[in-house]
């Protein structure tokens, strides 16, 4: 494998090795350009997996000290837990569930298309649907995406089965096991799904798209990657005519190493992405690195979510078979009849026993609560998935008054749900307790948001300096040689999970980045 030194500085650092980072490595390897890759984690085989839910979480999830603020949910039940994320290797492509949507045409325009909604910062992406058609065309070649290729899509499980027959009941026409980049066939020398049920705990099978085992490895038998583990980024550094030069990170050692870069592509995710640019301050650039605007961090977004569970007089076993291979996509149209710009998503869930006695109703207890888990083989369930309105206030910030190991100011996520935000959630819980209701389920349950797991914005992408943070090809405003790779650069979030367009944002940054190198533009 390659190993590239320190003190060159005509390799690109890619920080962060999930679906941007790991995509944008790969990619930028294939084109015959030096990557050095550092993720702060660890690196797992599909073998280190674990099927337990709460093992699986010790030995994965980003655990570092955040701190949360606002009225959301979240920062009442779980004050130092505001997302659910992956510190490893792969990142959060070794916890997702798989389900891969395009944005719709209107949600790239949604300033344009829902007007002055009071309280929402919402702008047009200076790229649209038809810009990016071939890129989520070759992102969906690249996973194996089930409904598209003619890849047949995964069967259905007992909650699924369930999930239709409601929704069906209540006329909902767009109704099916998903498209999902999970195996359902074998393909890309992977094997097809075999239906294990521990999706979020990683894919034992390897059937699941993960940068882990897909791009990463490909990217490194060219010999232009360089993947290291265990490299937490402390600082982005810069000469004095604000073009950077490197980043300073702390090794498995603890060490503190200096990589120089000719650029840095930040793949942190929506938090740690805003957070390392924020650190990075210097007299140059007093606010943060790139944040001359006031804009890193901003409009942190993360999807408007909710559960629905309903118990039945007879076993479902939902946790049987892929967790969120179901969906009904009737209500992601945009139709403001309903008391609300945008839509959802109603996609199958199921969570282990473990987690839905933490997350089913945080703090209750008693027996109303034990019974509903006496009943858990009973119980069928659904993932709410909204378009949430942007708001400069929801924001990542420095929280100055805790320091991480290495002396860097921890993470603050601040969000207060938008009235569309609520009057969304409500009308789909009114929605997903129909559909169960519609079949005979004998008790509902309305489930509070969980941590995060779809984090975005921070780092927007705009037409306008002053807007956001990055332009159309995710290039920072300020600094030419610097870039985001992840999905903080969303404008807005549509009502799709987010994972294929960070995939195909970066393969198509990956092209911009390669004519722009090697035509000596950076």
């Amino acid at each position: 494998m390659a190993k590239f030194d320190l003190n060159d500085d005509s390799v690109v650092v890619v920080i962060g090795s999930g679906a941007g980072g790991g995509t944008l490595s790969n990619e930028l390897a294939q084109k015959g350009i030096k990557v050095v890759c550092l993720e702060a984690g660890g690196r797992f085989d599909t073998s280190d997996f674990i099927n337990d839910e709460w093992a699986s979480y010790a030995h994965l999830a980003w655990t570092d000290k955040r701190t949360t603020s606002g009225s959301w949910r979240v920062a009442q039940d779980f004050p130092e837990l505001p997302a659910w994320i992956v510190k490893a290797v792969g990142g959060t492509t070794t916890h997702w569930a798989g389900a891969s949507l395009r944005f719709q045409d209107h949600e790239w325009k949604a300033r344009s298309t829902y007007g002055d909604i009071k309280g929402a910062a919402l702008l047009d992406w200076p790229i649209d649907g038809a810009e990016m058609a071939p890129w989520y065309a070759k992102a969906e070649s690249k996973m194996g995406t089930t409904g598209t290729n003619d890849i047949p899509r995964l069967p259905g499980n007992n909650n699924y089965k369930i999930l239709h027959a409601g929704a069906t009941k209540l006329g909902y026409k767009k109704v099916h096991t998903g498209n999902m980049s999970i195996n359902s066939q074998p393909r890309d020398d992977r094997a097809s799904c075999q239906q294990l049920g521990f999706c979020f705990q990683g894919c034992k099978m390897g059937a699941k798209w993960s940068t882990l085992y897909s791009e990463i490895p490909k990217g490194e038998a060219t010999g232009n990657l360089e993947v290291r583990a265990h490299a937490y980024v402390v600082q982005i550094e810069h000469d004095a005519g604000g073009k950077v030069t490197g980043v300073v990170y702390a090794d498995g050692d603890g060490k503190m190493q200096r990589q120089k870069a000719r650029l840095v592509a930040l793949a942190g995710n929506s938090i740690e992405s805003p957070r390392l640019l924020l650190n990075s301050h210097s007299a140059l650039f007093p606010h943060g690195l790139a944040n001359g605007a006031g804009q890193v961090g901003r409009h942190y977004m993360r999807h408007t979510t909710g559960s629905v569970y309903a118990v039945f007089d007879k076993p479902v076993h939902m946790y049987r078979g892929t967790t969120m291979a179901g969906i009904v996509q009737d209500e992601a149209r945009n139709d403001p009849s309903r008391g609300y710009v945008g839509g959802y998503e109603l996609e199958t869930i199921s969570l282990g026993i473990p987690f839905m006695a933490a997350f089913l109703e945080p703090g209750s207890w008693g027996r109303d609560f034990t019974a509903t888990l006496d009943a858990y083989d009973n119980m069928a369930g659904l993932w709410i998935v909204g378009e949430d309105m942007p708001q400069a206030s929801n924001r990542v910030s420095l929280n100055t008054d805790f320091k991480d190991k290495h002396g860097m100011s921890i993470a603050n996520v601040h969000y207060d749900d938008h009235a569309n935000d609520e009057a969304m959630r409500s009308h789909a819980f009114k929605q997903g307790a129909a559909i169960y209701e519609a079949v005979g389920a004998s008790k509902v349950l309305l489930t509070p948001p969980y941590p995060s797991t779809h984090n975005l914005g921070t780092n927007r992408m705009s037409e306008k300096p002053e807007d956001g943070v990055v332009n159309r090809w995710g290039q920072t405003h300020e600094v030419k040689n610097l870039f985001i790779s992840d999905g903080s650069v969303f404008t807005t979030g549509g009502a799709e999970n987010p994972t294929l367009t960070i995939v195909a944002l970066a393969i198509r940054q990956a092209d911009h980045l390669a004519g722009l190198m090697s035509r000596n533009e950076i």
